[in-house]
């Protein structure tokens, strides 16, 4: 496993992840998160790591692509558990760039950990033109468009 750190953002690669750095997952999280302050762990795991923490946390035994777990301590933000083989297929499945892909889950989580959220149409809304907002900043296109 590789660990890297910065001041705020642990990156963690229990899986290799092709043609993604860790100075490239700080930006995201440090884009996503704006001014909220306290530390980031992000995991980029496999299939069976995913599915064990979605089981355990959310009752669903299956991988998902991203989980988010915020943190009530003041010094932590949260953690973000990736799930690289999922998030590559479905990338593959969508016609869209891995990196922009991972980019959006990582995007998406760190936002959940800064309390947004997509319960309600309107909360949706938000959620996901702040996302679409963030990607564009970073040179990616949107989300939520028809590719392929």
């Amino acid at each position: 496993m590789i660990l890297e750190s910065t001041s705020s953002v642990t990156v963690q690669f229990a899986v290799p992840v092709d043609g993604v750095s860790n100075d490239e997952v700080v930006e995201w999280v440090e884009l996503a998160r704006g001014d909220q302050s306290g530390e980031v762990s992000v995991r980029f795991m496999d299939l069976d790591e995913a599915r064990m923490l979605n089981r355990r946390f959310r009752k669903e035994d299956k991988p998902t692509n991203v989980l988010a777990f915020p943190s009530d301590c003041s010094e932590l933000l949260g953690d973000l558990a990736i799930c690289v083989p999922l998030a590559s297929q479905e990338a593959q499945e969508q016609g869209k760039a891995f990196s922009s892909h991972l980019a959006h889950l990582v995007i998406h989580g760190t936002l959940h950990l800064c309390g947004l959220d997509h319960q309600t149409d309107q909360e949706a809304h938000r959620m996901e033109s702040v996302e679409s907002d963030l990607m564009h900043r970073l040179g990616f296109p949107n989300p939520y468009k028809e590719y392929g």
